[in-house]
């Protein structure tokens, strides 16, 4: 587990964000992701019978409508351990592959601090 003491106030932030979307929504996951211009875009699970998608690429989509460029970060709290392989890929689509992406447990404590790659 790393410590959450230990991150900047933005990447704080957007594990906050992605914490308090996936409690306020009542989804699986939640996600936040910070673009090159220090704005936010906070997602949850979509799960509809036509349309699936993870918290982490629904905040990039979100993103990538909404004009960003580019990605400076991304947080995912989730029950798994891991981000996925199609949620890596998305965020390093947009924010190339050393894009910070930390992953925190329901509790918002980050358990792991990867790149894209």
């Amino acid at each position: 587990m790393t410590d959450s003491n230990g991150l900047g106030p933005e990447d704080r932030k957007i594990v906050t964000l992605a914490r308090s979307t996936r409690a306020r929504n009542g989804v699986a996951e939640g996600a936040a992701v910070r673009d090159e211009t220090g704005r936010t875009y906070v997602a949850g699970t979509v799960s509809l019978d036509s349309l699936r998608l993870s918290a982490l690429r629904t905040a990039v989509a979100m993103a990538v409508a909404s004009g960003a460029k580019s990605l400076e970060a991304a947080a995912v709290v989730t029950e798994a351990e891991a981000a996925s392989a199609e949620d890596l890929a998305a965020v390093r689509d947009l924010g190339g592959p050393d894009t910070t992406v930390l992953v925190a447990g329901p509790d918002g404590a980050v358990r792991a601090t990867v790149t894209a790659g």
